[in-house]
């Protein structure tokens, strides 16, 4: 399971609470994050994260292309609902590609904490989505 975790920076704090929190099923996941947010990850929790660029340089669009590449499994976004708002575009492509491909996205961290306990019970994982997948 390769899990995409994106945090706007006036919520890396709770994502990396949250890490803390699962840090023992996420530890069992390939992790990867934008440059400063996996710095984040890595330092609160110890766990090991694929790093791509900073947001800013390019690691939201880096992080799309692996979805568009069937590269990445579910996507935790710790959003900002003030930044949200705004509605930047690489940030509204993630999420559009998260419902083309039918991948399991988190803008908030309820949502994550109920994708977070599905993986832990085993109702989703990768074969799964994988097999859910339409064939074009």
């Amino acid at each position: 399971m390769t899990i995409a975790i994106v945090a706007h920076n006036s919520k890396k704090e709770l994502m990396a609470q949250f890490c803390i929190a699962y840090e023992r099923i996420l530890s069992k996941c390939k992790l990867i994050a934008s440059g400063v947010t996996g710095n984040w990850i890595e330092e609160q929790t110890g766990l090991h994260v694929d790093h791509y660029l900073p947001g800013s340089e390019g690691g939201v669009h880096q992080i799309a292309s692996s979805i568009a590449c069937h590269d990445i499994d579910m996507v935790l976004f710790f959003r900002d609902p003030e930044k949200a708002r705004k509605k930047e575009e690489p940030e509204m492509h993630l999420i559009q590609l998260c419902d083309e491909y039918m991948i399991p996205l988190a803008t908030n961290i309820a949502t994550a904490e109920v994708l977070i306990h599905g993986l832990e019970r085993h109702s989703i994982n990768s074969a799964t989505l994988k097999d859910d997948m339409p064939k074009w």
